[in-house]
């Protein structure tokens, strides 16, 4: 999958995963608050999700939303984590990389899963995407990501929103949970615990996993990294960054490897545009403006 971007927009629009969500590349600042309006809507939103993940009987499911605005870019979705069903007391909550700007270095975060629905910059329309999976693979899946020796096992030290995801240097919050699933679906815990990493990126590119690759549209970023505390150069090879192309860990990439390796995995998508709800089943997308095609389900959000 290749995209082909302005500078301005992949420095922007990669960084998936801010605690404090970057909406400059130059400090980190909060979204604007949604309105009260906006706010009964997405709950009401939430709440047909959760049903949807109850309905499910499953503990444990990956999950993407749409986050950032990225349709510059020609991308939907910007933010991967896994859902887990009573964790540590709660209902549904996702685990997940965050880059914590207070601290300037990657984190991994419980977050309910009201809070992580809420998390988009567009409180008007945004996407979920649920992906099951069959026994065989939720189980390793729940057991790697609810143990904090393999979860922490598999998150880098220095976080780069465009991480090159065959190298150990940086890691984005997509390329971390991409990895938590080859440590959880890998050969095991052979060697050291400081070659989690290596062995994870080595079974996924033994298995094909293939990144979305941007292709900037001006002269590489050559001065970002001088200024911008999450983009990184150094873990790119030198001749894809002669073309102008970085490869990067999207939630696109994830859902389109455990399609292609899990069979029995199952997709659904949700949004809502306004108080319209669809939901489709299926790996392939809702079309854009959260518009339903033949055999969705639509739900209208009541005003009271």
């Amino acid at each position: 999958m290749r995209r082909r971007v302005g500078l301005a927009a992949i420095a922007a629009g990669l960084l998936c995963c801010a605690s404090a969500h970057a909406i400059s590349i130059e400090v980190c600042d909060r979204p604007k608050e949604p309105s009260a309006d906006q706010r009964d809507i997405m709950l009401r939103f939430g709440a047909i999700v959760r049903g949807e993940l109850d309905a499910s009987n499953q503990d444990v499911a990956l999950v993407a939303r749409s986050g950032l605005d990225l349709h510059r870019l020609d991308v939907r979705y910007s933010h991967e984590g896994v859902l887990l069903k009573d964790n540590d007391g709660k209902p549904w909550s996702v685990r997940e990389l965050y880059y914590s700007c207070e601290d300037h270095k990657p984190r991994i975060f419980d977050e309910g899963f009201t809070s992580f629905v809420m998390g988009t910059d567009d409180p008007d329309t945004s996407y979920i995407s649920l992906v099951f999976l069959p026994p065989d693979h939720a189980a390793p899946l729940r057991a790697t990501a609810t143990d904090k020796h393999h979860a922490l096992g598999v998150l880098g030290a220095s976080y780069s929103a465009n991480a090159y995801p065959f190298s150990t240097l940086h890691q984005n919050c997509n390329q971390w949970a991409m990895e938590l699933l080859a440590d959880a679906w890998g050969p095991g815990d052979a060697g050291s615990d400081a070659d989690a990493r290596t062995r994870a990126q080595a079974w996924l590119r033994a298995q094909g996993y293939l990144p979305t690759v941007f292709t900037v549209s001006a002269h590489p970023m050559t001065w970002l990294p001088a200024i911008v505390p999450w983009i990184a150069n150094d873990d790119h090879p030198p001749h894809e960054l002669a073309h102008n192309r970085y490869n990067v860990s999207m939630p696109s990439s994830i859902e389109t490897f455990v399609h292609a390796k899990v069979p029995g995995a199952a997709r659904v998508e949700l949004c809502h545009a306004g108080r319209r709800v669809v939901l489709h089943r299926g790996w392939d997308d809702i079309a854009e403006g959260c518009v339903a095609a033949a055999g969705d389900q639509t739900f209208e959000l009541s005003a009271d």
